[in-house]
């Protein structure tokens, strides 16, 4: 068996991290763990499996964490090789997803892949746990701990598989005229080719509706049946692009501080075909693109949505994060022909045997 490193912060006030404690020690009965407790514990750890655990106070606030974060958001390098997950329990039904996902991104940017569906989260009632609960036959707090367990388990052994010419799907809802974001993958998919296939959808104009949220046998059915109800470009080309892929590249300029209305109703609409499939054994990576800031807020959203939820496996510094505002100025910035080399490679490390 492997060992695992537990990333536990201690909680500002001893109540808040008892219910938390009680899950660890069921989750890693039996296992080999090693328990990291401060932020100065944080080097020398590259290349191992990692579990953070944070127990956050009604206000969704952990001191000793901070210090983490902050460590992790300042040494780039300093998870390099290691693959991840987090459990965050909270007092109050509030800031844990929050937390979780600023978490995510920070270990993500420090060089630590996540697997997909990396987070089990405890909202002060476990009411998130209702459906787990009722299908494994067990209350909330058992479900809460099983969850738990699982992470565990897959943390500790999941190795993302590598292709020999992995299909890299690329979706963009954006002019090729006078993006910036299109600029930068037009200077990464000719570091790609011959190693990659690649295949580009444009989602603009239109072309793709939102979700409109309809009942889960009637999402179930139509994604049973490889489709969705509301058809479109979503189920003629992008499902079955997203099949064969075995890495999604998202082009995403930031709008007002989130997603696109297209990349979002993309999102949205995936849920269909995740109601059939998990999506554990492809990757997710994002050109992200802001005019004057807020790169790390789009960068979030992508965690949250393609990852947390998803369920698609999160490489390492998975996203290039840049500012840029006039047409053409993304490619002036200083070091940015580097930090291209630096993604496109980090695809090919990521996906070719």
């Amino acid at each position: 068996m492997m060992s695992l490193i537990l990333i536990h912060p201690a909680p500002d006030s001893g109540w808040a991290g008892q219910r938390l404690d009680g899950v660890l020690r069921h989750a890693l009965a039996g296992r080999e763990v090693r328990t990291v407790r401060t932020a100065e514990e944080l080097s020398g750890l590259e290349g191992q499996r990692l579990l953070l655990a944070l127990p956050l106070g009604d206000t969704g606030v952990n001191t000793a964490y901070m210090h983490i974060l902050a460590r992790l958001r300042r040494e780039p390098g300093l998870l390099r090789g290691c693959t991840g997950g987090l459990i965050v329990d909270g007092a109050g039904e509030l800031y844990t997803k929050s937390a979780a996902a600023e978490a995510a991104l920070a270990l993500d940017q420090a060089g630590c892949a996540l697997v997909g569906r990396p987070l089990v989260e405890g909202t002060g009632s476990l009411a998130n746990f209702t459906v787990q609960a009722q299908n494994l036959g067990t209350d909330l707090m058992g479900a809460y701990r099983c969850a738990a367990a699982e992470l565990a388990e897959r943390v500790e052994t999941e190795v993302f598989p590598k292709r020999e010419r992995p299909e890299v799907l690329v979706l963009h809802a954006s002019s090729h005229h006078t993006s910036n974001t299109m600029d930068l993958w037009a200077q990464v998919r000719p570091r790609l080719e011959g190693r990659c296939v690649i295949r580009e959808i444009g989602l603009r104009n239109g072309t793709l509706s939102d979700c409109s949220g309809c009942p889960y046998t009637m999402c179930l059915h139509f994604g049973e049946q490889g489709g969705c109800f509301y058809g479109g470009v979503m189920q003629d080309e992008v499902y079955p692009a997203v099949r064969t892929a075995d890495a999604l590249v998202l082009l995403c300029p930031n709008y007002n501080d989130a997603l696109s209305a297209n990349l979002t109703a993309f999102i949205n609409r995936l849920t269909a075909l995740f109601r059939q499939t998990r999506f554990y054994d492809k990757a997710v990576f994002a050109i992200v693109v802001s005019g004057y800031s807020g790169g790390d807020m789009v960068a979030r959203q992508i965690v949250a949505a393609m990852n947390m939820n998803k369920s698609f496996y999160l490489p390492p510094r998975f996203a290039l994060i840049e500012t840029a505002n006039s047409p053409g100025q993304a490619l002036a910035l200083p070091g940015i022909q580097e930090r291209l080399e630096g993604l496109a490679q980090n695809i090919l490390d990521t996906m070719c045997l």
